[in-house]
C-alpha cells in the first residue's frame, strides 16, 4: 500500500465488544477504515477481518446460521490478516480442549482451553513482557476476561507475548489469536502491530 490508499479493516459485528475495536482502530497511526461485517457480501472490499471477543458458541452458531462460517474460513485460508480476540482466538483455533463438538474456523494450529482459568476467575489484568522488537520495552496491560489458555501451539506459530508460560498473543502468518483484550486496555499497540502486518499484505 501506498500511504494514499485506505485500510479497510473489517469487524465481525455479530456480537460481542466490536465496537470497541472499531474504536481502537481509529487511534490508530495509518490510513484506516473499519467496516461492520454482518453478512458475507460484506467480506468484499476488506483487507482483513477482525472477530472480537464475546461468546464463541454464539459467534459460531450466528456464523453458521447466516451461512458465512465457510466464507469467513476462505477469507482466512487464502492468506487476507485476521485478528481474534479472546471468544475470537477460540473460533480461529484448530481445537478446543475437550470440546471437539465445537465448530471452529480451524485457521491457525493452537489448541485453546476455553476455562483453563476456572470458573473462580472471572477477569484478572496482568503487565505481561512482550516481544520488544515489535511492542518496545513497556509492558503490555493484559485484560483477561474468562479468557481462553492457548494450551498447544504448532510449529508454525510466534508467541510475541506470554502469560506464565503460555501465549497469550501468538502470530501465524497473517493470523493473530490472542486471549487478552487490547481493544479495551487504552494500550493501542496491538491494533497498531495489526495494522502494521495487514499494510504489509495489502
Amino acid at each position: 500500500h501506498t500511504s494514499m490508499d485506505q485500510i479497510v479493516i473489517g469487524v465481525l459485528a455479530l456480537q460481542g465488544d466490536f465496537a470497541e475495536h472499531i474504536a481502537t482502530f481509529k487511534k490508530c497511526k495509518g490510513n484506516v477504515v473499519t467496516k461492520e461485517i454482518r453478512k458475507t457480501e460484506e467480506l468484499n472490499g476488506i483487507h482483513a477481518l477482525v472477530i472480537p471477543g464475546g461468546e464463541s458458541t454464539v459467534i459460531v452458531k450466528l456464523l453458521d446460521d447466516f451461512k458465512m462460517l465457510d466464507d469467513v474460513k476462505k477469507f482466512g485460508a487464502e492468506g487476507f490478516p485476521m485478528f481474534g480476540t479472546c471468544a475470537g482466538c477460540i473460533l480461529l483455533a484448530k481445537s478446543i480442549d475437550g470440546r471437539p463438538d465445537q465448530k471452529t474456523l480451524q485457521l491457525v494450529d493452537i489448541s485453546v482451553n476455553r476455562n483453563a482459568y476456572g470458573s473462580q476467575v472471572d477477569s484478572f489484568e496482568s503487565d505481561l513482557k512482550a516481544d520488544e522488537a515489535i511492542f518496545g520495552a513497556e509492558p503490555l496491560r493484559a485484560i483477561l476476561i474468562r479468557a481462553p489458555m492457548i494450551t498447544s501451539a504448532g510449529a508454525g506459530t510466534k508467541t510475541l507475548v506470554q502469560h506464565s508460560g503460555n501465549p497469550v498473543l501468538l502470530q501465524q502468518g497473517n493470523l493473530l489469536a490472542c486471549t487478552f483484550h487490547p481493544e479495551i486496555s487504552g494500550d493501542t499497540r496491538v491494533h497498531q502491530y495489526f495494522v502494521d502486518v495487514v499494510t504489509k499484505f495489502g
